[in-house]
Order: C-alpha cells, then structure tokens, then sequence
C-alpha cells in the first residue's frame, strides 16, 4: 500500500501502453542584462552618477526580469564571465548555440565606460552571442581600444558625445556590417549657452572637465537611453521619455549617420 500510495502521487504519468512519462524540467529563460559601465575612477555605488541610478531604478522595477550591475569600465572581463555563466542553462561549462541565441544583453556607459561597452560587446561576437543595444555616452577610448567600430552581433547602438573642454567624446560610431547593425545616430550636445545643473558630482570634475561631466548628468541623453532599453524589457514600464528613438532635441546638429 506505501509503494501504490508513493507511485500514485509521485510527478510521473503513466501512458497508454503502462510506459512511466517523466515530466521534463522546465529551465527558465536566461534574464535580461542590462549593464553599466562608468567612466574614470568612480565607484559602482556612487548614486550620484546618473547610470548607477539608472540601473539602481530598473533593478527596483524589474528584480526578477533583468540582472541590472553597474561595473567599473575596467572590469568587462567580469561583465563577460557572468554573461557566461547565466547563458548556461544546463550548467555543462559550454554554450550552445541556444545558449547562446537566448541572450538578450543592453549595455551602455560614460567615457572610458562607454569605449569597455564596445570592448564588451567585441568579445561576445568572438563567441556568437548576439547584444540587442549599445548607448555611448562621450566616449573615449584607452590605448589599445577601438570604440568607433560597433561589431555585427550588435542590433542597434546609439551615439552621444560634446565636442568640447580638455575631455570630449567620440564625434561617430560606424557599424562593421551595416546590414546587421542599426546605429540609430550619433547626437552631438553642446553646453556653451545652456549649461546642465549637476549638483552633487565632485567639485574637480565641474572644474576641470565640465562639458564632459554636463553630458553624464544632461537629463536629454538619459531620457533617451532609458527609453530605448525599457523597450527591450521583458514587462512594459512608464518611459520617461515620449519616443523610442533619440531624437535631437536640444542639440545642436541632426543625426549623422
């Protein structure tokens, strides 16, 4: 009676013919990434950056959906070893080609952040695993890095840089393969007559690279990226901004392409 109690109730079903079916396990979908990538020296945790709060922001919102991290712009081998392991699903230390079609990875960044983004995205290429969204935020790459070539395996990458002040970001992104890479536009800012309150950054950054720091903090650029990347999101949230495309509003020049 224990045994016949035990079979009745286990998960297995029985088919027509007496064979025992077992219930295949269900593996859950890898998460969203959404990555952040700052620039200079600053910490992760400094909330007052605008890409920390952002991240901290989507976290809140979506904390089953996204793994939301912010890294330090020298650390994308770390980005990529934990894209790595979630992508395996089976946990066998390989990637299979569902593996690695699974993921769905939106990454941007500021300055020397921004160029560890493309970095990024360029060493999963090597791997096959494609990356919905890149977003540059005044780019500058360090020696050795290239930060103007977005690779195939990017789906759509957006460009935003000032031309001014002693730092100044990347002018233009172009795609390696333009039939598989969208560059939605590179959107030139300048802050000579409307100048961006950034209360709260460090005093040295407003005074020696303000321009470059205006940008960070220039609520018209983030609008943008945030919209773009809660488009990809597994839930429809609020955006914070009225179109998912950037628009040049508030810029000086129109999209160059």
């Amino acid at each position: 009676m224990v045994v016949f109690c035990a079979t009745l109730f286990s998960p297995a079903s029985f088919a027509a013919d007496g064979a025992v079916v077992k219930t295949p396990a269900v593996t859950p979908p890898p998460p969203t990434f959404v990555f952040a990538f700052v620039g200079g020296f600053v910490h992760t945790d400094d909330s007052r950056h605008t890409e920390v709060r952002l991240i901290q922001r989507l976290r809140e919102e979506h904390p089953n959906e996204i793994e939301g991290r912010v890294f330090r712009n020298r650390r994308h081998s770390e980005a990529y070893k934990l894209i790595r392991q979630r992508l395996d699903a089976n946990h066998d230390g390989t990637l299979s080609a569902g593996e690695k079609q699974s993921a769905r990875i939106l990454l941007f960044g500021h300055s020397w952040g921004a160029s560890a983004i493309v970095l990024l995205a360029r060493r999963l290429e090597r791997d096959g695993i494609p990356v919905l969204l890149t977003a540059q935020v005044d780019s500058v790459a360090k020696p050795g890095q290239n930060d103007s070539v977005i690779p195939a395996n990017v789906r759509q990458a957006v460009n935003f840089y000032q031309p001014n002040g002693l730092i100044h970001g990347r002018a233009k992104i172009t795609a390696a393969d333009p039939s598989r890479t969208q560059i939605l536009g590179n959107f030139r800012l300048t802050y000579k007559r409307d100048t961006v309150d950034c209360s709260g950054y460090p005093w040295y950054d407003l005074l020696f690279t303000r321009t470059h720091t205006e940008i960070e903090c220039d609520p018209k650029v983030w609008n943008q990226i945030e919209s773009l990347i809660r488009n990809q999101l597994p839930t429809t949230a609020t955006t914070l901004s009225d179109s998912s495309t950037p628009s040049a509003a508030g810029a000086d020049s129109t999209n160059r392409r």
